[in-house]
């Protein structure tokens, strides 16, 4: 995958935050506009001092708790799709191989089941989102289970329920030992798992303490910057608080973008791709273990 250049990246306007930050960095530049107007003015407002107290406070507990916090919650919620991704994989070849077929009507049944393993991470998708049962699942469902879903509060949830009862009528016939049996059924509680990861991560917000306290530092900072420059950088002062401004209302509002990192915003995780993989891996799966199956009779005829 080709990589964008520095300046490309650096000057790209989609993905970024400059459309939330520019108006506050300009009205925080507009402030600076009156601070000078005010020292031509030969009104003192120049304070020095405040260059030595708030900076510190206000450098500490925003660079280093917030982006910190939401990088962490972000990557955490890639590891956790990077999980189901791999846990579909090896249920569904599991499912392939492992499940004997003693009737025509097994392979048609086994093949449904392994479509619910994409099916449950589209539904996963959804959910996150708050987002209604959609076409997006019916490839992957029958009628009747597209229809049950429609009346589900967590559709995840029910497909796993659905992968579950599969397994435990495979064994029961006698079409899958207990061993493996077990090993699936782990394989299953791990997607559930991943639900569980993806909800708290979605339902645990950054307290609103923390977010009222670190936005008003940052106000408090931003408007100070002016009585601190207007003495040496006089009309200076305009652009340069703008341009500080800038980078710290950015830091904040990548933070702000990231700590969701489930939704459709271009900083938010690709799941629409990583939805995508895992059906064309089901899908290559499938298409191998029927040339596999075609292999097999074909051996046996000769």
């Amino acid at each position: 995958m080709k990589k964008d250049s520095w300046f490309h990246i650096a000057l790209r306007w989609k993905g970024s935050v400059v459309p939330e930050v520019l108006p506050r960095s300009l009205l925080c530049g507009l402030f600076g506009v009156f601070i000078y107007i005010l020292h031509i003015s030969n009104i003192r407002v120049s304070l020095p001092i405040l260059g030595s107290i708030i900076p510190n406070i206000v450098l500490g507990l925003l660079l280093v708790f917030r982006t910190n916090t939401a990088y962490e919650r972000f990557w955490e919620g890639r590891k956790a799709w990077g999980l189901l991704v791999n846990t579909v994989r090896n249920l569904s070849r599991q499912i392939l191989v492992a499940i004997s077929e003693q009737e025509p009507s097994d392979r048609q049944a086994k093949i449904a089941a392994v479509k619910l393993l994409p099916a449950f991470a589209i539904a996963l998708k959804l959910h996150l989102r708050s987002q209604q049962v959609n076409d997006e699942l019916a490839a992957n469902l029958s009628p009747e289970q597209f229809d049950r879903l429609k009346t589900m509060n967590h559709p995840p949830l029910e497909i796993a329920f659905w992968i579950s009862s599969y397994l435990q009528r495979q064994s029961q016939e006698g079409k899958l030992d207990r061993y493996q049996l077990s090993d699936m059924s782990q394989l299953l509680n791990q997607m559930v798992d991943v639900t569980g990861i993806c909800e708290r991560i979605l339902r645990t917000p950054i307290p609103l303490a923390y977010a009222i306290h670190l936005k008003q530092l940052l106000m408090i900072y931003c408007l100070s910057l002016p009585f601190q420059m207007v003495d040496q950088l006089e009309w200076l002062t305009a652009p340069i608080v703008a341009l500080i401004s800038f980078t710290l209302l950015g830091i904040e509002e990548i933070g702000i973008q990231i700590e969701d990192p489930f939704g459709h915003d271009a900083n938010d995780l690709p799941l629409d791709n990583i939805c995508n993989t895992m059906l064309r891996n089901i899908e290559d799966l499938i298409i191998v273990s029927d040339s596999q199956i075609i292999t097999n009779f074909r051996n046996i005829s000769l």
